[in-house]
């Protein structure tokens, strides 16, 4: 289905170093990048431009747009995220979307990836000393850095921070002017190894997503849309919360299916049922 064919990756800022060889072994497509792409026009993590569509649907016209631009039929993009954990508030967290459009078939795919691997982070500072900790405690430079007056502001905004001379300059600059300033890490992919990384996963789950054929029509992308709770505990046999099955459906023919013990266990421990350890 997809040997020899072209894939445009929509990205302006290098996702094609983790997604291209990835995409190209395991599909066999050809990877492009199309000119004349620029995703900021759909938001910037900065601030100069607000993100007006949720990220999937933002993922959606990105890949619109590169299959426009090339005039291939096979597109791939993604949309990230940044802030606390859905549930683990307390801790960062990067949420990636990953979109693929099959014009020539007429089907697409995506899926969701979180993970709390990131240095997303972000600091007022009043003095040199305050911003070089922070620096280091997120991994500067090997990670870039943002700097700007106030978090809400763009004056004096420098992106792209990749070295100590800079980060010095810049910082005085702001602190000369203003007395203050607030920097915060570039979450651009080509700026951020560690998101990079997070994207990479995102490809290999939209992989074995692509892979995973329904078994009505043979349409890549049957895969896991909802679960039922209800595991019975070991001690008591009273259903837990933990996850009794999964529902797979097909989004082209809408094909379902329910599979039990997707985990790979048919009891939970007692630690997690309401009645043994209430």
């Amino acid at each position: 289905m997809f040997a020899g064919r072209t894939l445009v990756l929509a990205t302006k800022h290098q996702k094609e170093q983790v997604l291209g060889p990835l995409f190209e072994e395991v599909l066999g497509v050809r990877v492009i990048v199309p000119e004349d792409l620029d995703t900021d026009l759909l938001g910037t993590f900065s601030g100069e431009k607000d993100r007006e569509d949720d990220p999937l649907t933002t993922a959606k016209k990105k890949c619109d747009w590169a299959l426009e631009l090339s005039g291939a039929d096979l597109a791939l993009s993604s949309e990230g995220s940044f802030g606390s954990h859905p549930s683990l508030f307390f801790l960062p967290a990067n949420e990636e979307w990953l979109f693929f459009s099959d014009r020539k078939n007429g089907w697409e795919i995506h899926i969701r990836h979180l993970s709390t691997e990131t240095n997303y982070s972000h600091l007022e500072f009043d003095s040199w000393e305050q911003l070089e900790n922070f620096a280091k405690q997120v991994q500067f430079p090997s990670h870039g850095l943002i700097l700007r007056k106030a978090k809400k502001s763009l004056e004096g905004m420098s992106k792209g921070i990749v070295t100590w001379e800079a980060l010095k300059e810049k910082a005085e600059q702001l602190l000369n002017a203003f007395g203050k300033g607030y920097a915060e890490t570039d979450m651009r992919a080509h700026l951020n190894p560690t998101r990079m990384q997070v994207i990479r996963e995102a490809g290999e789950k939209l992989l074995q997503k692509i892979q995973s054929l329904c078994p009505a029509c043979q349409t890549p992308g049957f895969g896991v849309t909802n679960w039922e709770s209800g595991l019975p505990c070991s001690w008591c046999g009273s259903p837990t919360r933990s996850i009794l099955a999964e529902i797979r459906t097909c989004g082209h023919c809408s094909h379902q299916e329910r599979v039990l013990f997707p985990k790979g266990k048919t009891e939970e421990d007692p630690m997690y049922c309401d009645r043994c350890n209430p």
